[in-house]
């Protein structure tokens, strides 16, 4: 007997060790977390669901970014008068550029700050202002200085870091120039519709992600690649490192330099950007062809080609190259990702993403300064998973449906447990 008793007095408490870890595993959401032990900074992208009906600047602000960058990186045309001041609808999904660092071991975005307003709680904060990008207790371990002892009530005011998700992975893909955006999954999503939606395979997203099976539930943070053009600017440079994802531009060199990617060609081009703004030369020496310049040759052995390229930022200054070189052929107009207006609705219908450098064709040449036809591929989306449009409050409504659920569902394990071991006789 006193055997036995032993034995159920074991059992149990590891029973109840399993029932707990099993329902935990059910409804904690999961991150990709990628190691490292250096000091390099590489290239991000996040993916983010406004909220709200905001400004690019107050979206850019959020995040701690430079407007035009924002713009670009979801080739939204930037000649559009008062563009910084734009307001884009609420539940558009954007692509925000962000540096990716090494903090306490792992790879994360620490240059995003975030003043606290009146009524916010660091659930609020983290699950919608931030759209679940960071969870609550993320945010109160980041700032131990803040003095939060309730994470429900916060001073007004108070300036808090927001490390956001990120990966590096050396920006590359299957020995391919990548660059990785953190993506929070909806309700509707498939791991197959989102590698579908990015030109990726299941296969490499689920080794990405380190993932046993196809199986994803809303909240998770995947890290998703995305086919990019590489610099290969010196590391003196102040834009070492530069990648742009296909589909889209950045700006760099203090606004005086604009550089794209695609389509069809992983070969980043850059040229003289159309803000006014006061810039170094942008000439090639010993040439009259200023930056972004080709010239072609046809001759009987071939096509003499020489280029004025971007070398990038040193010392305050735009460093350029001149290079000439023999092809077979000569090369055609560059062809340029296509701008979209600023968006003022989100439309039914997604947008599909950038196509991939390998397939034939491409977008018709445009002038990237005027072009305002709408992208079939550029870094602009919409909700992701061709989810609802709506508001702020319509997002919270829904996430505390299913925090309620999930407690109902607790309880109700709980109460089963219960009632099981009472019936275990001791």
């Amino acid at each position: 007997m006193f055997k036995m008793a032993s034995r159920n007095a074991f059992t149990i408490p590891i029973f109840v060790l399993y029932c707990f870890t099993t329902f935990f595993s059910l409804t904690t959401s999961k991150s990709t977390i990628e190691p490292c032990s250096n000091s390099d900074t590489c290239s991000a992208l996040v993916g983010y669901t406004l909220y709200t009906d905001l400004k690019v600047s107050e979206v850019a602000s959020l995040f701690s970014v430079d407007p035009i960058s924002l713009l670009l990186s979801n080739s939204i045309d930037i000649s559009y008068p008062d563009v910084e001041n734009h307001i884009l609808p609420s539940q558009l999904f954007l692509k925000i550029p962000i540096p990716c660092s090494c903090v306490d071991g792992i790879r994360k975005s620490s240059t995003t700050s975030y003043k606290t307003r009146p009524s916010d709680t660091l659930a609020s904060i983290a699950t919608a202002v931030y759209g679940g990008l960071i969870s609550a207790d993320q945010i109160n371990e980041a700032n131990p200085d803040a003095g939060i002892s309730d994470p429900s009530v916060l001073n007004v005011g108070t300036k808090l870091n927001i490390p956001l998700p990120c990966t590096c992975f050396n920006n590359s893909d299957n020995n391919l120039p990548a660059i990785y955006m953190s993506y929070v999954v909806n309700p509707v999503d498939t791991l197959s519709g989102i590698a579908a939606r990015y030109f990726t395979t299941l296969t490499d997203l689920m080794n990405m992600n380190q993932l046993g099976s196809p199986a994803i539930k809303e909240g998770d943070i995947l890290a998703i690649p995305l086919s990019a053009c590489a610099s290969k600017f010196p590391e003196y440079a102040l834009d070492y490192g530069l990648f742009v994802s296909n589909g889209s531009y950045a700006i760099t060199a203090s606004h005086c330099v604009q550089c794209s990617c695609g389509p069809g060609s992983r070969n980043l081009y850059c040229t003289p950007a159309s803000l006014a703004v006061s810039c170094s030369s942008m000439q090639c020496r010993s040439s009259n062809l200023m930056l972004g310049n080709v010239t072609t040759q046809q001759s009987s052995a071939g096509c003499n080609v020489t280029s004025c390229s971007y070398g990038g930022f040193v010392n305050g200054s735009i460093t350029t190259w001149l290079s000439s070189s023999l092809q077979p052929r000569c090369p055609g107009s560059q062809q340029f990702p296509q701008l979209i207006a600023p968006p003022t609705v989100v439309p039914d219908s997604l947008f599909s993403p950038a196509p991939s450098p390998s397939e034939a064709g491409g977008f018709p040449t445009t002038n990237p300064k005027s072009s305002v036809v709408p992208s079939s591929g550029a870094g602009i989306g919409f909700p992701p998973a061709n989810g609802p449009a709506g508001s702020a409050s319509g997002t919270s409504d829904a996430r505390a449906l299913m925090n309620n659920l999930y407690s109902f569902s607790f309880l109700l394990t709980l109460g089963l447990v219960f009632k099981f071991l009472l019936s275990i006789p001791l």
